[in-house]
């Protein structure tokens, strides 16, 4: 049986870099939003901190301190959430990247393995008509 070889096989191999590429793609964004995500919440955390005390505090130069920190942490948060959704709008480009270079690779998987079954049924075709051949070539009928 001849051994088979798929045509297509160099576009297979740069399709399977391509989505090695978009996987590390997705990865770093996945890591930028997780970061960024740490990053939102220990400021929300600071700020629920903080607000509280402004209520609690009597001396109006630590209240003012207090009030322009916590304004400054507010816009902070701001600031990071809308970061953030950047992240996120980012994080989903990349992985709907993926998802498409994954598809086309499968597609071309799908194209060699159906190519396969029918290389190996076709050579199992020629097999056996070679073996009816040889069969019927050697086949002497017996003399009554």
């Amino acid at each position: 049986m001849a051994p088979y070889k798929f045509k297509l096989q160099q576009v297979l191999d740069y399709r399977n870099q391509l989505e090695d590429q978009a996987k590390m793609a997705f990865t770093q964004a996945q890591q930028r939003y997780d970061a960024h995500v740490a990053r939102v919440n220990g400021l929300r955390q600071r700020l629920a901190e903080y607000e509280p005390k402004l209520y609690q505090t009597n001396n109006p130069s630590e209240l003012w301190l207090l009030r322009n920190f916590v304004q400054a942490l507010t816009l902070d948060v701001a600031t990071a959430e809308s970061r953030l959704l950047q992240l996120a709008q980012e994080l989903n480009k990349a992985r709907q990247n993926l998802v498409k270079k994954s598809q086309e690779r499968k597609l071309l998987d799908k194209l060699k393995e159906n190519q396969a079954k029918r290389h190996a049924k076709e050579e199992r075709f020629k097999e056996q008509q070679q073996f009816d051949e040889t069969a019927t070539l050697r086949y002497k009928p017996q003399a009554v």
